[in-house]
């Protein structure tokens, strides 16, 4: 994990030789989907769910802009980047662009249920729990703002 989480509202840089390294195990495409046992993957998710949203929307953007045009994994890499973006929103207390940034998750969500499975039995879309992450996204939205959270990314 990094060693601070990097704050917008905060004059502190990030820590970019943590990043960097995880960036560095991103390749340069991947051939037909985004395995689901993936490092730079599963470390962009943990980061999200261990409160470091601006460094998990940096590794998941990574991820997303390498994986194959108009798949099912990417378009799940979108909602999860704007899963941790919200994040990085409500943190700064700005509960209407992180209720935006939800409903954009949770309508790549409703996308990608819209897809017929791609039968490809290693892949990120194949192996996610989007009904989970589903749930929670939309849970949040019909709270009061005052009450509501953050959403961890692996909810399970």
């Amino acid at each position: 994990m990094p060693r601070w989480p990097y704050r917008l509202d905060r004059k502190t840089e990030a820590d970019h030789d943590t990043l960097a390294q995880a960036k560095a195990l991103v390749p340069m495409r991947y051939a037909g989907f985004v395995p689901a046992d993936d490092r730079a993957l599963r470390y962009g998710l943990a980061l999200n769910d261990a409160g470091f949203f601006w460094e998990a929307h940096e590794i998941l953007e990574a991820v997303w802009k390498v994986a194959p045009q108009r798949g099912r994994d990417r378009i799940l890499l979108r909602a999860c980047i704007q899963v941790a973006n919200a994040n990085l929103k409500l943190s700064l207390q700005r509960p209407r662009a992180a209720r935006r940034l939800l409903q954009d998750a949770l309508s790549e969500l409703d996308e990608l249920a819209r897809r017929p499975p791609a039968g490809i039995a290693g892949s990120f879309s194949e192996h996610f729990p989007i009904a989970v992450l589903a749930s929670a996204i939309a849970h949040q939205l019909a709270i009061d703002e005052a009450k509501r959270g953050l959403i961890d990314i692996m909810p399970i």
